[in-house]
C-alpha cells in the first residue's frame, strides 16, 4: 500500500514539475508584476499622504494670511499649493480663498485668475462648481457678462442648482433682458422649494433667508414679466 502511495506521489511531482516546466516563468512573471505594483501603489499612497501633509500646512499659513488681509502672502502661498500641490484639494480650496481676499481689496484680474484655475483643476466638483459661481459674479461685477453666462452653461451638481440660476437673472437683470431674468428667478425659486421638500429639516432658516431674496428680486420684475401662474390666469 504505502509502495503504491509513493507511486502516486511520484507521479503527481512528476506531472507538477512538467507543468512548472511549461508555465513556471510566466507564473513567476506575475507574481513579479502584481508584487511590483504593490510596491508602486504603496510608495504612491505613501507620497500621496507627504503631499498632503506639506500642502495643509501652507493652507494654514495661507488661512491665516488671509485673516490679516495680507494680500502679499496670501497670492504667495496659494501660489505656493498651485505650483506644488495642485494634486491635493487645498490647492482648489487654497484659490477660492485667494480669490476672497483679492476681491475685497479690488484685486478682480487676480481673483479671476485663481477662480479659473480652481474651476478648471480642483480636485473636487464641488469645489470646481462654487469656483465656477464665484468667477461668474467677478464676471458679472466687472460687466463681462458674456463669459460670466459662459461660465455658468454646464449643469452644476445639484445643491448649486438655485445660486446658478439666480447669478444667471442677476446677469440677464444687468443685461437690460427682463424675460430671461425672471424666468431664471423662477428656476432658482423651484430649485429652492425642491430642496426644501427633499431636506429634513436642516438648513430651513438659511434656505428661507435665500428664497425671500431671491423672491423680492424676482418680485421687482413682476409689473413686467408677470409670474408664470398670472400669466396663464
Amino acid at each position: 500500500m504505502m509502495a503504491t502511495f509513493d507511486l502516486e506521489e511520484q507521479e503527481q511531482l512528476a506531472e507538477l514539475k512538467t507543468w512548472w516546466q511549461q508555465h513556471g516563468r510566466r507564473v513567476s512573471s506575475l507574481v513579479l508584476v502584481v508584487a511590483i505594483g504593490f510596491a508602486a501603489w504603496q510608495a504612491w499612497q505613501w507620497w500621496q499622504n507627504q503631499q498632503a501633509g506639506k500642502a495643509s500646512a501652507v493652507y494654514a499659513g495661507l488661512q491665516q494670511a488671509a485673516g490679516k488681509n495680507d494680500l502679499k502672502q496670501v497670492k504667495l502661498l496659494s501660489g505656493e499649493l498651485i505650483e506644488k500641490y495642485a494634486g491635493t484639494s487645498y490647492a482648489g480650496m487654497g484659490a477660492l480663498i485667494a480669490a476672497r481676499v483679492e476681491v475685497d481689496q479690488r484685486d478682480n484680474k487676480s481673483a479671476r485668475a485663481q477662480l479659473a484655475w480652481a474651476a478648471g483643476h480642483a480636485k473636487d466638483e464641488g469645489l470646481r462648481a462654487l469656483a465656477r459661481l464665484r468667477l461668474a459674479v467677478v464676471l458679472l461685477d466687472d460687466k463681462a457678462f458674456d463669459e460670466a453666462l459662459a461660465q455658468l452653461a454646464t449643469t452644476p451638481p445639484a445643491p448649486f442648482t438655485p445660486r446658478y440660476a439666480d447669478v444667471r437673472g442677476d446677469i440677464y437683470h444687468a443685461q437690460g433682458k427682463m424675460a430671461e431674468a425672471a424666468a431664471a428667478y423662477d428656476v432658482a425659486l423651484a430649485a429652492i422649494d425642491a430642496q426644501e421638500k427633499a431636506a429634513d429639516g436642516s438648513g430651513r432658516g438659511k434656505r428661507a433667508a435665500y428664497r425671500d431674496l431671491v423672491q423680492r428680486k424676482r418680485n421687482a420684475l413682476s409689473a413686467t414679466v408677470p409670474p408664470a401662474a398670472e400669466a396663464k390666469s
